[in-house]
């Protein structure tokens, strides 16, 4: 053949006669394309870097949260191209073929196959690029707006993220051309002409992978239900991920088949009508669907943990700024109630004189102080020996875990929750104790020798936590009756932690009659006037200092929030994406082959209503099935994922419970809008 000008044409032609699989393919890569530079283009926007003050993470959040994006989202995308690429490749075995047999060499087939591939290429890669251009500004408005930030000014558009997205793409379509050519070189053309057509025999039950797959996914199951603090579960997830995944798999590929043999053999139910025709149907299809309904369900999954996740962390940051930062100005002082070693012009903190240096601080400036709370803590690692008892020696064999003791006063409780305890010195309310005793056994771990203990009667055990915490491990907050109590246990730990002593925290809430914009100046007076040591005149000795605004708190605490939830919706529309597509391609996949097996049930003796409802009780079986096991291994999460946002200060139950509610009905019914489209297409096939 010396026209060169033949394969082109009939690449092109072959795109257009395949329209049905190729453009929501090349829409696919577009939209992947798009979203791969936008990306790129925001990590990379010079305005991004213009933030105001009080934003000072603003550009570092950004960059991190795109970064951290772009691999994620190419991952997948690659992992979707090639799996859609395997599926356009099955489906075109016989139009091959027969290019084959009627005189095109292997060496035209493939050329036609690089055309394909530039077609694709171009149409998808310089659309995407273009639909990137387009939506950079509307996707940057959408980030910084959640994130709490102004918008940069100007339109920016990446020539660099744009080179490098192209070559991204190039390189993965280079790959699946490789793969394509592969499989035309070592296919006979008779193989290619029947390729679509090859008979499939029954598949076995596989009892190692069986095994394997309920081992897995309960063994994940059981890590994330026992994971219990937030350290636990940044350490743990990733395992329970990669085993769950493992197992859904397997459960696809072989638990599902030993479930429907089972159901065979129960003669009552099998040899009926539709029971005969769905479990057989649904038996000879899950040997070669079950990797793509494994691959619907993880993805379903995914989506729904992204978004419930960081809907939570966004909507719960209101309750964290408010409990992080209560007065506008938020001071914390750290100091230690008696000297140490060697230290001869040691004086004792004075929190009146502190407050008051603050206070009258902020009235020279010319602002009216309304309201000036302080309080002070006192936070002590220990090791648990069981609920309600807790040792010094963190290490010890008897300890099953570490636990931070936080201690507080009634007085700051009740100026916290307008609750009054009317505690004795003997007695406390708890956080995260079970029992009506709580025992501190105080040994000098190093000498192994035991000081004694200080035990304490619960007089009420509460529900949430009055000291907010990361939840980094087991938190036990303890509400005593007044600072002697403090006191007596700050002295307690002191002896047995020797030179190693947990320091006491001062902190000091004040709000004050001005707007943000004065704050801000107000603050930098402040760092200026604490330069001179005058200042902290009369305050005794102490260790650091903190002084910050919660409005600058705010700005970074939605700046992360904001980040999570626009990282998370953007790949999940990504996830999204690619799980449509791949319901639309397993459904144009089983109507081919549902279409002879349509036909040969009516010659059979079944009428067509009876073949038709048999049909899409099985579809509808199927299509269901992974959204079902997604939900399942939702249920199982939620303790896993309710533990990773105590590492964010979420301890609000409720409202992440209410969010993967909300999430999980909310994609269930977008699960079913794309049933019922993608069902068309089907029944399209089917009935032809």
């Amino acid at each position: 053949m010396r026209n060169s000008g033949l394969f082109p044409k009939l690449a092109l032609q072959s795109i257009r006669n395949n329209r049905k699989f190729y453009l929501p393919y090349i829409l696919a890569l577009l939209g992947d394309v798009a979203a791969i530079y936008i990306m790129f283009a925001l990590v990379r926007d010079p305005g991004v870097k213009n933030i105001t003050p009080g934003r000072p993470n603003g550009y570092m959040y950004v960059s991190v949260f795109m970064s951290i994006g772009l691999f994620i989202a190419f991952f997948f995308s690659a992992i979707f191209v090639l799996y859609i690429n395997s599926f356009l490749m099955k489906q075109r075995k016989k139009e091959l073929g027969l290019y084959n047999i009627l005189g095109m060499g292997k060496g035209h087939i493939a050329l036609v196959l690089v055309f394909e591939t530039l077609y694709i290429g171009a149409a998808g890669i310089l659309g995407g690029l273009a639909a990137g251009v387009t939506l950079h500004k509307l996707v940057s408005l959408t980030l910084h707006k959640l994130m709490d930030m102004p918008v940069p000014l100007g339109f920016y558009i990446s020539w660099a993220g744009m080179a490098r997205t192209a070559i991204l793409f190039a390189a993965l379509l280079v790959v699946t051309l490789l793969m394509n050519l592969n499989k035309v070189r070592v296919s006979r053309p008779i193989e290619l002409l029947h390729g679509g057509s090859m008979g499939e025999r029954e598949p076995k039950t596989r009892w190692i992978m069986t095994i394997l797959g309920v081992g897995t996914i309960g063994y994940g199951y059981y890590i994330a239900i026992n994971t219990r603090t937030g350290v636990e579960a940044i350490g743990m997830y990733f395992v329970a991920v990669f085993l769950v995944i493992v197992g859904t798999y397997c459960l696809f590929t072989a638990v599902s088949i030993f479930v429907l043999k089972a159901l065979r053999k129960n003669k009552k139910f099998y040899y009926k009508t539709s029971h005969f025709i769905g479990v057989s149907g649904m038996l000879y299809r899950m040997k070669q669907n079950a990797v793509g309904l494994a691959n619907i369900c993880i993805l379903c999954t995914m989506v729904m943990v992204m978004l419930s996740g960081t809907l939570s962390l966004y909507l719960g940051t209101a309750d964290v700024v408010q409990e992080q930062y209560p007065g506008d100005i938020n001071i914390g002082v750290d100091y230690f109630p008696a000297p140490r070693e060697g230290e001869e012009d040691w004086t004792r903190f004075n929190p009146e004189a502190m407050l008051a240096a603050q206070t009258g601080f902020l009235e020279d400036q010319g602002v009216r102080v309304e309201n000036a709370q302080a309080s002070y803590s006192l936070s002590f690692g220990t090791g648990m020996i069981s609920d309600g008892v807790y040792t010094t020696d963190k290490f010890s064999k008897d300890a099953r875990e570490i636990a931070l003791i936080t201690v507080i006063t009634e007085d700051n409780y009740t100026a916290a929750t307008g609750e009054t305890l009317n505690l004795g010195p003997d007695e406390v309310a708890a956080y995260n104790v079970k029992g009506s005793e709580l025992t501190i056994r105080w040994t000098i771990a190093e000498e192994d020798r035991e000081l004694g203990e200080s035990t304490f009667h619960i007089v009420k055990t509460l529900r949430d936590n009055p000291h907010y915490n990361p939840d980094i491990t087991r938190l036990v907050t303890v509400v005593v009756s007044d600072g002697a109590v403090i006191n007596d246990l700050w002295s307690r730990q002191a002896e047995a932690y020797p030179g190693n002593w947990s320091q006491m925290v001062w902190t000091a809430h004040i709000d004050v009659d001005c707007d943000e914009e004065k704050l801000l100046e107000i603050q930098s007076r402040y760092w200026e006037a604490v330069e001179d040591a005058s200042f902290y005149e009369g305050t005794g000795k102490w260790l650091r200092c903190n002084w910050q605004l919660r409005s600058e708190g705010a700005a970074d605490a939605y700046g992360l929030a904001g980040g999570f939830l626009f990282l998370g919706i953007f790949l999940g529309f990504i996830l999204l994406l690619a799980t449509v597509l791949m319901i639309y391609y397993k459904q144009l996949s089983e109507g081919y082959e549902d279409k002879k097996r349509f036909e040969i049930m009516q010659k059979v003796g079944l009428s067509r209503d009876e073949v038709k409802r048999s049909i899409h009780s099985q579809i509808l079986m199927v299509f269901f099935l992974p959204i079902l096991v997604a939900a399942i291994h939702i249920v199982f999460d939620f303790n896993m994922v309710e533990k990773l946002l105590t590492m964010f200060y979420i301890h609000n139950t409720v409202l992440t419970a209410l969010c993967t509610v909300g999430t999980v009905l909310i994609f269930f019914v977008a699960y079913g809008a794309v049933y019922l489209l993608t069902a068309r297409t089907y029944y399209k096939i089917v009935e032809r």
